[in-house]
């Protein structure tokens, strides 16, 4: 694997769940491992007993991960779109549900396979908002400040990126991102957004919060980020 550019700068707090065979949903890459390794998170040792043994591990930006409230809860969708919207718990779940089983990729190595997923596509929500034909990328802002990422409206385009609320059967854990987060299986963990609170649609692309770190903006697995296919 190729060197990776040196970390700029770190969000305040950072901190790392590592936990043998526990639960995880964002993909650290290689560049910042090196300085989280060894770090243990406060709260490792109250999480730790329910956590299932499935192959993932946790990975957070910050000292805590953020809680679901479903009667507050909220999606903002703004930016580039002829109709902003805020939408509900209840708003989301009602639009048109869709299933789909793909594997998850960690850029530092490890995969979860045939995890099954249940949500909306981007396109139902594009169908409320209308976007402006100057729109040419999404932001997604995370409630776990400061984490953003962006996708190309190609990229949100592909078949089989979705909005996930449901994992393997059941209600999306706090620590998988609940109540909402992007799934994007040709791309590694770091853009799967976790803890969704907002999508900006934006003239273009910009560099999300490991990006700015050093790594790739597309995270294509198996092809980015040092690896080749």
């Amino acid at each position: 694997m190729a060197d990776q550019p040196e970390p700029r700068r770190y969000g305040r707090g950072l901190f790392l769940v590592t936990l043998a065979g526990g639960l995880s949903s964002l993909a650290w890459g290689k560049a910042a491992w090196s300085h989280v390794t060894g770090v243990v998170s406060p709260i490792a040792g109250a999480i730790a007993p329910i956590l299932p043994t499935q192959g993932w591990r946790i990975y957070t930006v910050s000292d805590h991960m953020p809680t679901f409230d479903p009667a507050t809860w909220q999606l903002k969708v703004g930016g580039l779109v002829e109709t902003p919207t805020t939408l509900t718990y209840a708003h989301l779940r009602a639009l048109p549900r869709v299933e789909q089983i793909s594997t998850f990729h960690c850029v530092t190595g490890w995969t979860v396979p045939n995890v099954h997923w249940a949500g909306v596509r981007l396109q139902h929500i594009f169908d409320l908002v209308r976007p402006l034909p100057e729109a040419g990328a999404l932001q997604f802002v995370s409630a776990e400040i400061p984490y953003v990422d962006y996708l190309s409206m190609p990229e949100a385009m592909l078949h089989d990126v979705m909005l996930a609320y449901e994992m393997d059967g059941k209600p999306l854990p706090r620590e998988h991102g609940a109540p909402l987060r992007l799934i994007i299986p040709e791309m590694y963990g770091y853009k799967n957004v976790k803890w969704l609170a907002g999508i900006n649609l934006v003239p273009h692309p910009e560099d999300g919060y490991w990006e700015q770190l050093g790594y790739d903006r597309d995270a294509w697995v198996g092809r980015s980020n040092g690896y080749s296919s």
